[in-house]
């Protein structure tokens, strides 16, 4: 008996911590790889989307562990879809950091929908939302966004008449040269001179020589940012003073580092969001804890991939465990991120609003001197 009932509460004791076994279960573990182009032209742009993903990923949310690596691009569509499929092959993706070159988005748009796997990207290009894929979404805001808010500011602030748009050959830079002409067009302003230049281009001198010719007042760029500080340098040693209001490429660190505080001097630029301008304390502990990761300054590049990343995380803290789950959760949940309000407007448009910063000469760290907003 005695030996007997030995055995029964040895029995019981030794099974309990099995039944506690669900109660510490092991955290689930989400791949979410980087795919970015950390190599050729959009190098500095592409560091800072990886640099902004690999933060927020650095703090998942509890009971989540994530397996994630960060994959060159490049800037060409081949290597883009062959980093994916890649990527894709090594186990179950719940979501993909995408590059941002629009190029390499659109060629992405198939094995995204055919995979059946939500990407995130900061691309601006306007077709990348086009083309009614569920699995795509923009955190950085659109051409129809940003363009809208830069000529905007250009007529009301600047009170131009006879701008010249200047704009990259490349997809980014065709994409907001369309919204640039169609925002002018319903304010019954015609451009008179327009330029596209390849990314390999380091003289501008001749274009501006043209825009100047033509009796131009101002300048709209959609430019990268290696070719936008060309630009910049260019307008100053012509000593021309014209309105120069740009892209997205003139509020990079990266890009400003190449100017002198002079060579800024009363342009402005739109872009999604000016983590260095410190204008709320969330934002300058973000330039902070950038700062001390990276020893580099946050664009808002980097903060709109490190508010994309933290969305899908938050889908993650609420269930979100698959790539449907997470795709569910992006097309219908609202978050708020360091620079604005996500959501999706049905396309995959998550971004909203813009702001316009401006240089007063003294520094190279711009203030904001608009907001805009389009939410849907």
């Amino acid at each position: 008996m005695h030996t007997a009932l030995r055995a029964a509460l040895l029995a019981t004791l030794a099974a309990a911590p099995l039944a506690a076994v669900p109660c510490l279960a092991r955290a689930a573990e989400l791949d979410i790889p980087v795919l970015v182009p950390i190599t050729g032209f959009l190098a500095v742009e592409g560091a800072s989307q990886r640099n902004g993903a690999v933060l927020a990923l650095r703090k998942p949310p509890a009971g989540i562990t994530i397996k994630s690596s960060v994959i060159d691009t490049g800037t060409s569509p081949e290597v883009a879809v062959n980093a994916l499929e890649r990527a894709l092959s090594d186990g179950a993706v719940a979501a993909a950091v995408a590059p941002m070159l629009g190029t390499q988005m659109l060629a992405l748009l198939p094995v995204a929908e055919e995979n059946k796997v939500p990407l995130i990207t900061i691309s601006g290009t306007a077709a990348i939302t086009q083309k009614h894929n569920p699995y795509i979404f923009r955190f950085f805001p659109g051409d129809d966004v940003a363009k809208a808010a830069q000529v905007r500011y250009a007529i009301d602030h600047f009170k131009i008449a006879h701008p010249a748009i200047l704009y990259q050959t490349t997809a980014y830079g065709q994409s907001g040269h369309a919204e640039i002409l169609a925002r002018l067009k319903e304010a019954a302003i015609t451009p008179v001179y327009e330029d596209g230049l390849d990314v390999a281009v380091k003289d501008l001198a001749p274009s501006l020589a043209k825009a100047r010719a033509a009796g131009a007042d101002s300048l709209l760029l959609q430019l990268h940012g290696g070719p936008t500080a060309l630009l910049m340098k260019a307008v100053a040693a012509s000593g021309w003073k014209v309105a120069i209001i740009a892209g997205s490429g003139l509020t990079q660190p990266a890009t400003t580092a190449l100017l002198e505080p002079g060579e800024l001097a009363g342009a402005c630029a739109e872009t999604s969001a000016s983590p260095e301008s410190r204008e709320t304390p969330a934002m300058a502990a973000f330039v902070d804890a950038y700062r001390a990761a990276f020893d580099a300054t946050p664009d808002g590049f980097a903060l709109a991939q490190y508010d994309a990343t933290n969305m899908v995380l938050a889908a993650a803290a609420q269930g979100a465990r698959t790539a449907a789950d997470i795709t569910k959760a992006l097309a219908t949940m609202q978050y708020d991120g360091l620079a604005m309000r996500y959501r999706s407007d049905g396309t995959g448009n998550m971004a909203h609003s813009a702001v316009i910063v401006c240089y007063d000469g003294a520094s190279r760290v711009p203030r904001v001197a608009w907001h805009f907003d389009k939410t849907p």
